[in-house]
């Protein structure tokens, strides 16, 4: 008997849809361990539901024992008609095969006089079928499960956000989720023989990377290109092309404009990014970088590389910009700047006032120098603490005026082999090396986090040391890319 979950909705849908998840999981490749930003939200969300459940006491607690017996135990406690139920157990057979059954968890059912109320503890912040698909669909197919074991349908689903605040659903039968379920029953016992593309952000985060980004590598599929969306990935395999090699045989510049492919409820052209996936297929065939236009770096004998470190809101009462860093170049001479946030009430408003300081500095000695990022994050979160704490000096919208996004500038200036423009990637190709084994956003968040949540203050600050080093080296990277775009200059563009 196959045994299909609520979680296995979750497990399909983050962090991004995939029925190739479950094949890989079928056949037992090994699923890489959950980075410390995971274990971080897994922490987080067992302090979440933990705190809602005492303020729901009295509790009867099924979450322990056999599933079978907890299972006998929740229609006993439906019938009894206890107050509130935590980690009741619903098992039914699945609709779409008879060797199958459904299995369902929720949080809590709370009693309200007239029925039951399913609840679920979620840490996400904002709670629609856009953003977070798998939630609805668990939650509906909590409903469905509810209606067939009990004989009823539920009084209503709701969860308790983030935010904390209790959002209710519409209840639409579980529909959708059982069609989910139904695909994966068909893969867990035939096998998957469809075509799932790869992509970047798709994959990246996903425990099963490795193994599918290798052999989408070694296929030179198509997918692996930057501008090849889902849609248009699979639109090209059911024309027979499935690498980019034949991407380049079969389609010009022109030709790939007008294609359509699958764009939201509709279709769409390909339209100018025709131009971008074509030449990255060429980079990709030739293992080589192209050059499309000399750089448009400001004219500047020193500039600031700027790179900030923020926690989401999901972390943190409010988004929190923890560590503002500043390096200054001034060949050959670099001063890092790094003001961090305080931990008190106070802290995140001293570290915003200790960098527009600093930034104050160096406009005092430099002039207008350009503050040279990566992305759209830094100039993001400068509006957003200008909103939050103003900006009475003027500091905050003169870094503004002097931002230089040097992530645009090198996309609109070279075509690179890679799958991706992160700084990340970008800073091995060009040859910048970091000392550190551990590293990354996500990781720098989890260390945080633990700084901020331990009491001893001596591994507070070897954690906060790490995040320095870590930031650092973003700034070093960055300041790489510049001096390697600026040779870039020397040439004229091919």
């Amino acid at each position: 008997m196959l045994h299909l979950s609520a979680d296995d909705i979750q497990f399909l849908y983050r962090p991004s849809k995939c029925l190739l998840r479950f094949d890989c999981r079928r056949q037992g490749y090994e699923q890489a361990k959950p980075d410390p930003y995971m274990e971080i939200l897994r922490d987080l969300g067992v302090s979440h539901e933990q705190s809602h459940r005492d303020s729901l006491q009295p509790v009867l607690d099924l979450s322990a024992g056999m599933l079978e017996k907890r299972f006998q135990a929740t229609i006993k406690a439906i019938q009894d008609k206890i107050p509130v139920i935590y980690q009741p157990v619903f098992i039914t057979g699945a609709p779409f095969s008879s060797d199958a059954t459904i299995i369902g968890i929720p949080d809590f059912l709370i009693f309200n006089g007239d029925g039951y109320i399913i609840r679920d503890c979620k840490i996400s912040r904002t709670i629609d079928e856009s953003r977070h698909p798998e939630i609805i669909k668990q939650m509906c197919l909590y409903g469905w499960l509810y209606e067939r074991v009990i004989g009823q349908s539920p009084i209503s689903l709701e969860v308790f956000s983030g935010q904390k605040e209790i959002i209710s659903l519409d209840f639409i039968m579980g529909q959708d989720a059982l069609a989910d379920l139904e695909e994966i029953y068909k893969i867990q016992t035939n096998g998957f023989n469809g075509y799932e593309p790869v992509g970047w952000s798709k994959c990246s985060s996903c425990p099963y990377f490795n193994h599918c980004w290798n052999i989408a590598v070694r296929n030179r599929d198509s997918a692996i290109l930057p501008g090849v969306d889902q849609g248009l990935a699979r639109t090209l395999v059911n024309q027979g092309i499935t690498t980019y090699d034949d991407l380049l045989k079969r389609y010009t510049e022109e030709t790939l404009y007008y294609l359509q492919r699958p764009w939201g409820n509709g279709q769409q052209m390909v339209g100018k990014s025709a131009r971008s996936i074509l030449s990255h297929a060429k980079a990709f065939q030739e293992n080589k970088i192209i050059k499309l236009s000399n750089p448009r770096i400001p004219n500047s004998n020193y500039c600031v590389m700027f790179d900030i470190e923020g926690l989401p809101p999901q972390l943190d009462d409010t988004e929190k910009i923890y560590l503002w860093g500043l390096m200054l170049c001034n060949p050959p001479k670099v001063e890092v700047f790094q003001p961090l946030a305080g931990f008190g009430p106070d802290g995140d408003k001293h570290g915003w006032d200790d960098f527009l300081q600093t930034a104050q500095s160096i406009f005092n000695t430099y002039g207008d120098i350009p503050y040279v990022h990566w992305h759209s994050y830094e100039k993001a979160k400068i509006k957003l603490y200008i909103d939050r704490y103003g900006d009475n000096s003027g500091i905050a919208a003169r870094i503004l005026e002097n931002l230089c996004d040097l992530h645009s500038i090198t996309k609109t200036s070279v075509v690179m082999p890679e799958p991706s423009y992160s700084i990340k990637v970008i800073e091995k190709r060009v040859g910048y090396q970091r000392t550190m084994d551990d590293y990354g956003g996500r990781w720098s968040m989890a260390q945080y986090i633990k700084a901020v949540e331990t009491e001893d203050q001596s591994l507070r600050q070897q954690m906060i040391d790490k995040i320095l080093v870590y930031n650092r080296e973003d700034l070093e990277a960055t300041w790489a890319v510049l001096q390697w775009l600026h040779k870039i200059c020397k040439t004229p563009p091919i």
